[in-house]
């Protein structure tokens, strides 16, 4: 699920909010990390 949500950020077809939102569901707070560049829980 993981490379499905990056593919997803990077591809603008999710927000920050939307990988945010799949933290402990589909991805870890490491892995939102990874995809986003910040450390969870922030956005910006």
């Amino acid at each position: 699920m993981f490379n499905r949500v990056k593919e997803y950020y990077e591809t603008g077809l999710w927000s920050i909010d939307r990988v945010f939102n799949v933290v402990g569901k589909a991805i870890s707070e490491e892995e939102y990390q990874e995809i986003t560049g910040f450390l969870y829980p922030a956005k910006s």
